[in-house]
């Protein structure tokens, strides 16, 4: 079995590897990727307002927006469709991480300003909220194997909610840590060959570095992007610089 300082150094050069696919794309889609465009934003906020708090509708506002922001819709239907195989505690730690997520959604999504950096970090910050919140790691510890579909290597490109999960699952205990580093490494293998298996003795990390290094306790937690500015919507929809104030755990529940 791959040891755990061989999962912090293949998953930490991994995340590297896809941010440096990140920044390579900004210059030359910046028209496309930089700002959600006007329409897209009312639709999404139209569709928001109009979803109910029940299923995963809300979170297929999010599909096909200008700033690919994808994976928020296959996320929940996966968790719920998989929620059978988990006892009612574990059932109930989905559905409310889940609710947790929508109503954040929906209360924060009007208040953040187009940039999809800033969009970005608004979806990733709630995904840690409401996922270590709600337990997620108590629901899947004994079920890890439901997660297979979300466990997917080119799900990682580009970075989006998929690596966010990923990057919540590192923080589940070893023996989740290790089934991620695992299955990753091996789809890797699968594409790129030796080079995957490579990563570990160039980049020979301790398991206290790696962790350190990918994966902050939830308190400094930062997504793996490089994220710009944040902005946020003034008066008759002009940007300020302010960064913005995030809703306590109690604003966001009393939503759900």
């Amino acid at each position: 079995m791959m040891n755990l300082s061989g999962v912090g150094g293949f998953l930490l050069l991994a995340w590297h590897q896809v941010l440096a696919v990140e920044l390579h794309d900004v210059p030359e889609k910046q028209g496309v990727k930089n700002r959600l465009s006007l329409q897209n934003t009312a639709e999404i906020q139209s569709c928001l307002v109009s979803s109910g708090n029940v299923g995963c509708g809300m979170f297929q506002c999010f599909n096909n927006n200008s700033c690919e922001i994808q994976g928020l819709h296959h996320i929940c239907l996966t968790l719920l469709h998989n929620a059978g195989h988990f006892d009612s505690q574990g059932k109930s730690f989905v559905k409310d991480a889940l609710r947790c997520t929508a109503a954040g959604l929906r209360q924060r999504f009007s208040c953040v300003s187009r940039r999809c950096s800033a969009v970005r970090e608004m979806v990733f910050s709630l995904q840690r909220e409401c996922y270590s919140k709600h337990n997620l790691c108590l629901a899947l510890q004994d079920h890890i194997d439901t997660m297979g579909s979300l466990v997917q290597f080119h799900l990682m490109f580009p970075t989006g909610p998929y690596v966010e999960l990923i990057n919540f699952l590192l923080r589940c205990g070893d023996e989740i840590q290790v089934w991620v580093g695992q299955r990753l490494r091996g789809q890797c293998e699968q594409h790129w060959g030796a080079l995957c298996g490579s990563f570990t003795n160039t980049c020979p990390l301790s398991q206290s570095d790696a962790l350190e290094h990918s994966t902050p306790s939830p308190a400094a937690a930062q997504p793996i992007t490089a994220a710009e500015p944040r902005q946020h919507l003034t008066g008759e929809g002009q940007l300020d610089d302010r960064v913005p104030v995030r809703l306590s755990d109690n604003s966001t529940e009393s939503a759900v």
